[in-house]
């Protein structure tokens, strides 16, 4: 006897079908899909439960027998749950004192992203591309807002970045960090500590990118004077040559990129 499956119930890719029976070829078993699933419900569930209970960063959560007790579920598929959402940066497993929500942590979202560009440049580099795109348009589109809140204290921060950054030319030290600071001290001034962080994580990412394209030779100099052509146009409050030069300062990464593709 054969039967008809509707559009939801048809065999993936590689199924064979028979009059009967269904044989599933170097496909995921249902099973696991349905475990993955399950798991997945779970994990937002303990957010939910998070939520509801008006818990914040610091609380401490039910332990593994109450939650398991709560969810109707048993003590180790609320652990492996726990487990996943410690990744996600949600909660914080403190052994021997008890799990707690935990506070921002980005560190998940830089080791993705960073695998995602890297993986990318064995290909074409597309993903490492979009990832420049999206920096790139987060701070040439936010610059114009932050010049309107600039005071003379910021101003005179990012001078003193600038001043060191210059400093370690000079000695022929790395500039990453003094970089990565002037980049914060540009968009101080909107005072948006989310921001900041996502800032942080596309930096990170970037200059992970940009290691695993070689280093080649580096003119402190020119990275320098860069810096110092942002800071100027910052300073006379020139909204479209900062973001101008914002555009630019992602030319050097977005050549090596374009080199990947076409090799």
């Amino acid at each position: 006897m054969s039967c008809t499956l509707n559009p939801d119930e048809r065999p993936p890719p590689g199924a064979v079908e028979g009059d009967d029976v269904t044989v599933a070829s170097a496909a995921v078993p249902p099973a696991r899909f349905s475990a993955q699933i399950r798991s997945h419900a779970l994990q937002n569930r303990i957010m939910e439960l998070i939520l509801e209970r008006g818990l914040d960063v610091g609380d401490a959560l039910p332990t593994e027998s109450e939650l398991s007790g709560e969810l109707g579920v048993g003590r180790n598929t609320v652990r492996e749950s726990l487990k996943v959402l410690q990744a996600l940066g949600v909660i914080e497993i403190r052994h021997g004192f008890g799990m707690f929500v935990a506070p921002n942590n980005f560190s998940a979202l830089v080791s993705g992203l960073t695998f995602r560009g890297r993986l990318s440049l064995r290909h074409k580099g597309e993903e490492a591309m979009e990832l420049i795109d999206v920096r790139q348009a987060l701070e040439s589109g936010l610059i114009g807002s932050a010049i309107d809140l600039l005071t003379e204290e910021h101003l005179s921060d990012l001078r003193r970045t600038m001043e060191a950054m210059q400093e370690a030319a000079a000695k022929g030290e790395p500039l990453a960090e003094h970089d990565a600071e002037f980049h914060r001290k540009l968009y101080a001034p909107l005072n948006n500590e989310l921001l900041i962080n996502l800032m942080d994580v596309f930096w990170q990412v970037y200059r992970q990118i940009h290691e695993a394209l070689g280093h080649g030779p580096v003119n402190l100099d020119e990275q320098v004077r860069i810096h110092w052509d942002i800071y100027e146009s910052v300073a006379s409050r020139d909204k479209a040559l900062a973001a101008e030069r914002l555009q630019r300062h992602f030319d050097g990464i977005r050549q090596k990129l374009k080199d990947v593709a076409s090799a």
